[in-house]
């Protein structure tokens, strides 16, 4: 007997025992004095999918950790990513009176890179002389149309593993100390920038240092871009403007004698103000036609569109009441064994009606297990994505088109799944607070061969 079989009919028996076993409370139903002609039955039918890989033109690229660097995949292809930062004014920052400026440098930290962690990068820092107001965050967006592009204002050279870092730690959940290590890429900047901020400072009200909104429409930010190398990506963890000067503190020492004191004037790209990431990546080889597999690439806007061939099964949906859809994407390893590829699979894939997309990320929306669901952690032992019963999306749109034949085209997209623990009574629940598309550079080849994408479905009828 073929395996296929065993398991319809292993299927079969438990869902017949799980129905048989039910509460006692639920006897009205009758399970227990039904007639033969009236006991529950119970039918598997099996969707064999379709599937292809697409590409959308741009993603909404709004996150607090832009990404930087090119990297070149020998399976996935190269990406690069590069951002504009706006610039934000805390209230308070001040200049001493009798301000000099000494110098003016712009600071990168990070901690996370993929890639080659000692291969040489430049790093070019342009000014953007546009205001970012009335932009969006996608990643569509030509960075070059906002920056001067004649001459960098300062260029760097780096590695992933800068000789620029210093070693820090905190207390994890479980009251261990984990350590690690943040890198730093300083590059210096005409001290004309911060010679005018002190020249707008100085004037009544501090001129258009005032507030951050007027600072933005002042100073529209930087734009960070690698001009060599394509070996490394590194995630921006905070990128830092900073203005050094000295100033004369009159009788300021212990002795009471004038003292020369230095000081900085630092501004942080915040959540509070724009980073925008821009994303170029080479998917041609990825998007050609394949019969056994697709693809999902981030943050290059790359994703697996499956259609669901519901009208296959319309007369059962018809007939019969659908209790369970049990849905499972399955990777493929990846065939190297150099280990070259450094693009790992995303953590969570979000399933999601084609047509539902727009305007999803915008507004911040979770799943709502209809036209929208979002998959457990990767599994790396099966290598596979669960979504579970995905019996409602069939049996709302059973309704939506109130009988007549249908199928469904949705997308699985690699992205950003944040979790909160919340206290409920004595324990603690992990709640879904945030989706967001995965800006961090991932990647994995899915397979649609015959009998690996599919649908189980398990019907009962009184």
């Amino acid at each position: 007997m073929k395996l296929k079989t065993i398991y319809k009919l292993f299927t079969i028996t438990f869902v017949a025992i799980l129905a048989f076993s039910c509460n006692d409370n639920l006897d009205q139903i009758g399970f227990s004095i039904q007639p033969d002609k009236d006991r529950l039955t119970v039918g598997i039918d099996t969707l064999q999918l379709q599937a292809r890989t697409v590409q959308v033109d741009s993603v909404f690229g709004k996150t607090n950790y832009p990404v930087l660097g090119e990297y070149a995949d020998p399976v996935f292809g190269s990406i690069k990513s590069e951002y504009i930062a706006e610039f934000y004014l805390p209230k308070g920052l001040e200049f001493k009176d009798g301000a000099v400026i000494d110098s003016v440098s712009v600071e990168i930290s990070y901690t996370s890179l993929i890639g080659d962690s000692i291969a040489p990068m430049s790093l070019s820092v342009y000014e953007v002389t546009k205001s970012l107001k009335g932009t969006n965050d996608f990643t569509h967006i030509d960075p070059e149309q906002f920056a001067d592009m004649t001459a960098p204002l300062g260029v760097q050279s780096f590695t992933g593993k800068n000789s620029t870092y210093r070693t820090k730690s905190y207390t994890a959940d479980d009251f261990t100390t984990v350590t690690y290590t943040e890198y730093f890429i300083n590059v210096d900047l005409p001290k004309t920038i911060g010679e005018s901020f002190l020249e707008e400072y100085n004037k009544a009200g501090h001129g258009k240092l005032s507030d951050t909104d007027t600072f933005r429409e002042y100073f529209p930010g930087l734009y960070f871009t690698t001009s060599f190398g394509n070996s490394t990506i590194i995630s921006a963890d905070l990128t830092s403007l900073l203005v050094h000067y000295h100033y004369l503190d009159e009788k300021g020492s212990s002795t009471n004698q004038d003292t020369i004191r230095t000081d900085v004037f630092k501004l942080n790209n915040t959540p509070e103000v724009r980073q925008i990431n821009h994303i170029k990546s080479n998917n041609e080889e990825l998007l050609a036609d394949n019969s056994d597999v697709t693809y999902i690439k981030s943050p290059a806007g790359v994703n697996t569109e499956i259609v669901f061939p519901i009208s296959q099964v319309h007369d059962n949906l018809q007939s019969m009441a659908l209790n369970l859809v049990n849905f499972t994407v399955y990777a493929l390893p990846d065939e190297s064994e150099k280990g070259m590829v450094k693009l790992s699979p995303p953590d969570y894939l979000l399933l999601i009606n084609k047509d539902s997309l727009n305007g999803f990320f915008e507004n911040r929306k979770l799943r709502d297990n209809v036209t929208s669901f979002l998959s457990e952690k990767f599994d790396p032992s099966t290598y596979s994505y669960k979504f579970n019963n995905i019996s409602s999306m069939i049996n709302y749109y059973n309704q939506e088109f109130d009988g007549e034949p249908y199928d469904l085209t949705y997308y699985l997209i690699p992205v950003d799944a944040t979790y909160t623990n919340v206290q409920q009574g004595y324990s603690t629940q992990q709640v879904l607070t945030k989706i967001q598309n995965l800006m961090w550079p991932t990647a994995t080849i899915l397979d649609k061969r015959a009998g690996s994408l599919q649908l189980e479905l398990i019907f009962s009828k009184l």
